[in-house]
Parts: C-alpha cells; structure tokens; sequence
C-alpha cells in the first residue's frame, strides 16, 4: 500500500494541505500519515516554564493530532496515522518518510514573498533535499480532478527517463492531458534536425500511451512564460523536476522549481531526478 506523509502545523495553509493528501488517499486507496513537528510557542519560549507545562503542551498537541487522525479516517475512508516531533519539521522529516517508506510528502505552498525568494521555506527545503516526489498544495486549491498536467522542462539538459514515467503515471492515474513546455534562450538549437527528433523520440517512447503536446518558447523569462501558460493551458497541476547543482553554483543559481513553489493557483509537483 502507498504511504503519504502530509506535514501540519494546524495553520489554515497546512490543514489545506491535509485535506488535499487526504483526498489523493482516498483515490489511490494509500495510507495517510500526518506529521507535526512541535515547537514551544513564542510567548512560552521567552518565559520561565517549569518541564511539566512544558510536557503539557506537547500532550495537549499530540491530542490534537490523534482527534485530527481519527476525523480524517472517518470523512475519506482510509487509513490515517500519526507522527510527531520536538524538533524543526526539517531534522526529522526524512526520519519519518525512512520509517513509513513514503512515496510522497504533501505541503501547503505560500504565498510569494521577499523573504520566501531569499531564503525559502519548508517546502522549498523538501524539494531540495528530498528523494522522492513533493506536492505542493497552495491555499485554495481542491482535489476535484486534474484534466490538464502542464509538464515544464528543460529539453535540451535531456529528458529523464524516471521523471517521463512519473508523469506518464500521474496521467493514466488521473485521465489526464500533458504538455510538455520547453522554455530556453536557445530555442534555434532545436531546430537542428537531429535534436528535434531525439527530443520527440524521448517523448514518445516515455510517454507512450497518453496523449500529450510539445510546445517550446524562446524566452529569457523562464518562470514569467511558465505562469502563462499555465492560465493559457488552463493547468490544474504543473511538474517540474529540479536540476541539481554544485556547491559554488547554488550560491549564484535558485531552482526554478523551488522559486515556482510559492504563490500559484495550482499545485505543483516536484519529482527529483
């Protein structure tokens, strides 16, 4: 049986996130874990507290996340459990998707900010430092059915085998569309007879069986073209597959995929190579 991991914090954004997880749960008959990893508040973090307020305060969170396990189980039907933590979500994340052996971890996605393009956030985190496939769920977002998959590439970086046959499943799983977009500078390389059909050959043989479109746009305003198309394509997921760099050139370079995952309509669906 799939395992999904989907982090709260009880936050509006978070329980979204949850409902969201849930939802996929159901449809794919997986288990549900949801994760909290428990931080002192503030307020009692600045004051003396004695350890047994302290102990307290976790009991009261972990009552909280059992009731929110047992409603869970009960509105979708499937099967919920629960991890929590005293520590940031980031340290024992990977402890817990080791543990259930995850095939997914669900997140809310926030809304874009000066502070989340400089530094990010938790979700920006997982999708750097994980292995395996993270969701990012914005606010206001429905798991209703996903008619139109918006796949945002680099073709000429190569197209990974892997990351072809995640999508192709996503789209059986959801009788869904796909479009692969290719935004570059570069774009008169594809003209090239020998790339263009290497490239559609790749798509074929990886996407054989769905139906699928290829557009490419020449254009230095990769993530402005990607927000575009997704209203053009009228998007309800987008998957992107975040390159991985090298000590030196993560200092001058953000992923693109990372800077996507905040602010959208729709989630997004980071699968790493």
């Amino acid at each position: 049986m799939m395992t999904i991991i989907a982090a709260t914090d009880f936050s509006v954004l978070a329980e979204n996130a949850v409902e969201y997880a849930a939802a996929i749960a159901k449809h794919k008959n997986a288990k549900l874990i949801l994760f909290n990893s428990f931080e002192i508040p503030f307020h009692a973090a600045n004051t003396l507290l004695p350890a047994s307020s302290i102990q307290t305060l976790m009991i009261e969170n972990e009552i909280r996340l059992l009731e929110r396990s047992f409603a869970l189980s009960y509105e979708y039907g499937i099967e919920v459990g629960h991890e929590s933590a005293f520590s940031f979500i980031e340290d024992e994340l990977k402890e817990v998707i080791s543990k259930y052996e995850a095939e997914l971890v669900v997140l809310g996605m926030t809304q874009k900010t000066l502070e989340q393009d400089l530094w990010g956030n938790t979700t920006s985190f997982a999708i750097k430092n994980l292995k395996l496939p993270v969701l990012a769920v914005p606010l206001h977002a429905k798991f209703e059915g996903t008619k139109k998959v918006l796949f945002a590439c680099d073709v000429l970086r190569g197209l990974s085998k892997k990351a072809l046959a995640r999508i192709k499943e996503v789209a059986v799983d959801l009788d869904a569309q796909v479009e692969v977009f290719n935004v570059d500078q570069r774009l008169e390389v594809l003209r090239s007879e020998d790339t263009h059909s290497s490239v559609v050959n790749t798509l074929d043989d990886g996407l054989d069986g769905i139906t699928y479109y290829y557009k490419n746009v020449k254009s230095v305003m990769v993530i402005r073209e990607i927000e575009k198309e997704i209203k053009e394509f009228q998007a309800d997921l987008l998957i992107m597959v975040p390159k991985k760099y090298g000590f030196w050139a993560n200092i001058i370079h953000r992923s693109k995929t990372r800077v996507m995952a905040s602010g959208l309509d729709i989630p997004l669906l980071s699968i790493p190579l």
